[in-house]
């Protein structure tokens, strides 16, 4: 059982002082806080640079991108078989064959040789179009600048600065704000990328990995634009961006307090020496600034950093693309095809009952279908009341989980959580969601 360290930071002025520091600590994390957090608009669009660094890449090598990925997922497919990781456990070795049936699927599709239903615009391309290739290309890129946030004082500098709001709200370490900024202005994979990294290196416990990524890996605001517009809410923009984020959270702060969340492992990662988050009491700033100073002092060359985090990445996108494609895929086929979320949605029935909203059984069976892809949900309520779309609104974005792109991304980290525990706590989320977002629409609407 670990714990946490409460003595005072002493560190060496000479790190203070010291201009290489200073400027490592400065440049580097202006520039990653650049590329991660701050949004601009290129040709009428506005989203952080590095989905524009996505869009742009997309739009000037459209014949290339496809067969990158391919490349891509090939090599992800066949890797358990080589490293012999494929039949380490039962859900290794289930994974690994999804992987397999990726890689077909992704050939398939590439090639345009196949069933008829597999080119349907909401399978196949919807899945290649939409999730793996945005992630295929975001992954890699954002892990090169993934060095300049993580390793050169801004996760401690920040860390300092937020742990009395972090540790009593949600339990997790005052670092883990920078995990919740990323993933909520950028994107999911690179909040867990983050998280990742950090709980490898001993700074975060399982437990508190397993908070972060299952509590603040959301998906970006240019997805919930895409959600609001097909909703046609963008009319309440302002209140339906803000209301999302402190539902989202404040549903995080109530699951880290229920099991399985609560009973998650303390201990940290295997082969890392823990580094235990000290508990700042006075001179908050000052010592924010001295721990930020020591990192950078001991951070290894840019060059090195960049390689080491681009590896680190690679292998991240080699181990989630094979599993987008295929359990993606495959929960789009049974949505489409079978009426397992109509009988799921019955277990929602009474929530959306209680909470009074119109058509319950619509938004219930609609909330169903977020544990495949959350965009789902939104396009069975198109037609529905305001107050509806705004609660499925949020609860795509609230819920977190799909089995489309953020466990696969999640079981491709070395984070030990289990299938069984991310679906409770789905349900978990969808009921908190759906018990505060509609007193809250019909409040505010």
């Amino acid at each position: 059982m670990s714990e946490i360290q409460t003595t005072k930071y002493d560190v060496d002025n000479d790190y203070n002082n010291n201009r290489k520091n200073i400027i490592k600590f400065s440049i580097y994390s202006l520039i990653g806080g650049f590329m991660f957090f701050i949004p601009i608009t290129i040709n009428e669009n506005t989203s952080i640079m590095l989905d524009h660094m996505v869009t742009f890449i997309r739009n000037t090598f459209p014949a290339f991108v496809p067969y990158y990925l391919l490349i891509v997922i090939a090599l992800g497919a066949i890797y358990p078989f080589i490293n012999g990781t494929w039949n380490k456990g039962k859900v290794n070795t289930v994974l690994s064959f999804f992987k397999l049936l990726g890689l077909v699927a992704a050939l398939m599709i590439v090639f345009n040789i196949g069933p008829a239903w597999l080119f349907n615009p909401d399978m196949g391309p919807f899945i290649l179009n939409s999730l793996v290739t945005p992630v295929g290309i975001l992954v890699p890129i954002g892990a090169v600048f993934l060095a300049l946030i993580v390793s050169y004082g801004l996760l401690e500098f920040i860390g300092v600065l937020m742990q009395r709001i972090m540790r009593p709200v949600w339990k997790t370490p005052g670092r883990s704000a920078i995990d919740a900024v990323a993933s909520f202005v950028g994107s999911y994979s690179i909040g867990l990328l983050i998280t990742n990294r950090v709980f490898k290196e001993g700074k975060y416990s399982v437990k508190e990995a397993s908070i972060i990524a299952t509590g603040f890996s959301t998906v970006s605001v240019t997805f919930m634009v895409v959600v609001a517009n097909t909703l046609d809410l963008m009319g309440i923009w302002n209140l339906y961006f803000w209301s999302t984020l402190v539902i989202t959270f404040l549903v995080t702060a109530i699951t880290v307090r229920i099991w399985p969340l609560n009973k998650m492992s303390n201990e940290y990662y295997d082969g890392a020496e823990p580094q235990y988050e000290e508990i700042i009491t006075e001179n908050r700033i000052k010592t924010a600034w001295e721990q930020a100073m020591k990192v950078a002092d001991n951070a290894p060359s840019l060059f090195e950093n960049i390689k080491m985090n681009l590896k680190d990445g690679m292998v991240m996108t080699m181990a989630i693309l094979p599993s987008i494609m295929s359990i993606g895929l495959l929960g789009l086929v049974l949505a489409e095809y079978t009426p397992i979320f109509d009988i799921v949605g019955y277990i929602f029935y009474p929530f959306t009952w209680l909470v009074q909203l119109p058509e319950p059984l619509l938004a219930a069976k609609a909330v169903s279908m977020g544990i495949v892809e959350m965009f789902l949900p939104a396009l069975m309520v198109t037609e529905a009341v305001l107050i509806t779309k705004y609660v499925i609104a949020v609860v795509c974005i609230s819920s977190i989980i799909f089995f489309s792109a953020v466990v696969p991304v999640i079981l491709s980290t070395d984070i030990p959580i289990s299938i069984p525990k991310l679906i409770v706590i789905w349900f978990e989320r969808v009921v908190l969601t759906i018990l505060i977002a509609a007193p809250v629409g019909y409040l505010l609407l």
